[in-house]
């Protein structure tokens, strides 16, 4: 049995997968180029203020883009908030938050489009799907932990998600714990390299990652990962 179908066996009978950088990307290699892989990673340094923080942090950057994916390939929309519910998340939920858009460089480039393209084979590729991609930046500072999810144990309110770890600097924790709906912990690991990857059904699990400390106080620390979220359109 191939990778791909394991992994999509995985997902139907445990909820989630944690995919190591090695295997992760070469089932991205299978599915298309990577060739903008520098310039994709390096736009993490060109990410916007996330001015929604509810708990006032200033330790988040992002931007978002809204893709309609199916059969036929990957269409960008138009800009559209990103809204959910106070019901998946109690802390910044409730309102459209506006971010600054993923630039078209990096939405329409070659790896942009083999990660909706390998997600799509997964999920379903005889399904449209509304998508959403973040990318997100969080920063610690000494005395300053950074919080990948202020919100806490959550869900995200769409069918599934792929977190891609881009790049990690000069930071400690970060790991990433999965649970079931009751609250029982399935599994927990540490997104380290760049193309570690954690793929949740979200209708069947909740998920957090601990806060991140600098290693060394005086120099800044980072995680960079993007985020993708399939929902039925």
């Amino acid at each position: 049995m191939d990778r791909l179908r394991l992994l999509t066996d995985q997902l139907r009978t445990e909820g989630f997968s944690f995919v190591q950088a090695p295997e992760f990307l070469a089932l991205l290699e299978q599915v298309g180029p990577l060739s903008d892989w520098p310039a994709f990673a390096a736009s993490w340094d060109d990410l916007g203020p996330d001015t929604y923080m509810a708990d006032g942090g200033r330790y988040r950057k992002r931007r978002h883009a809204v893709f309609r994916v199916g059969p036929e390939g990957s269409v960008r929309q138009k800009a559209q908030p990103h809204y959910q519910s106070r019901d998946y998340n109690p802390l910044n939920g409730g309102i459209e938050r506006w971010f600054e858009p993923v630039t078209e460089a990096i939405g329409s480039g070659p790896s942009m489009r083999t990660v909706l393209a390998f997600c799509l084979r997964l999920f379903g590729p005889d399904t449209i799907w509304h998508v959403e991609v973040h990318q997100f930046r969080i920063e610690a500072r000494s005395g300053v932990e950074g919080r990948p999810t202020p919100e806490g144990m959550h869900r995200d309110g769409v069918d599934y998600v792929l977190v891609l770890l881009v790049n990690r600097v000069n930071i400690a924790s970060g790991v990433t714990s999965v649970h079931d709906l009751t609250g029982r912990l399935l599994g927990s690991f540490t997104l380290t390299a760049p193309f570690d990857a954690a793929l949740v059904d979200d209708s069947r699990v909740m998920h957090g990652v601990t806060p991140v400390e600098p290693l060394d106080p005086a120099a800044p620390g980072f995680r960079d990962v993007l985020v993708v979220t399939f929902r039925r359109a």
